[in-house]
């Protein structure tokens, strides 16, 4: 008896030091670090309002993807995958057609314009990795 009681505090008190030690990790996960982007999840839905607003910055912008897909009507949200798609569309599309331009006049791989009307458009949807 005495055996069993002694095992059974022995792994009470492992797994509470075990506890302890990954406690200090976890808080430091959630603490910002200084010069490190705080990394936002995307949401499940976007708004069908919130993805026509954002095609439509992306088709003004010049992109012909975002021109040719179709606006959302009929429904409240759609897939957070149709916002990330038209994103990554729309930048391989900016990407190719900026390639020749010189370094100072890119960011990301992409005319500056391109660029911020990317992100303009993100930030509408509310997507923060595509």
């Amino acid at each position: 008896m005495d055996r069993l009681l002694r095992n059974a505090l022995a792994i009470v008190v492992t797994a509470g030091a075990l506890g302890a030690a990954a406690a200090p990790a976890a808080l430091a996960a959630e603490q910002p670090v200084a010069g490190v982007q705080a990394q936002v999840r995307n949401p499940k839905t976007v708004k069908a309002d919130a993805y026509n607003q954002a095609r439509s910055i992306l088709a003004n912008a010049g992109s012909q993807t975002a021109a040719k897909s179709h606006p959302i009507h009929g429904k409240n949200d759609v897939p957070v995958s149709y916002g990330t798609g038209l994103l990554a569309s729309a930048r391989d599309e900016f990407r190719t057609a900026d390639k020749n331009l010189p370094a100072g006049q890119k960011k990301s791989d992409m005319s500056i314009p391109h660029y911020n009307a990317i992100h303009n458009a993100a930030k509408v949807m509310g997507i923060d990795r595509w």
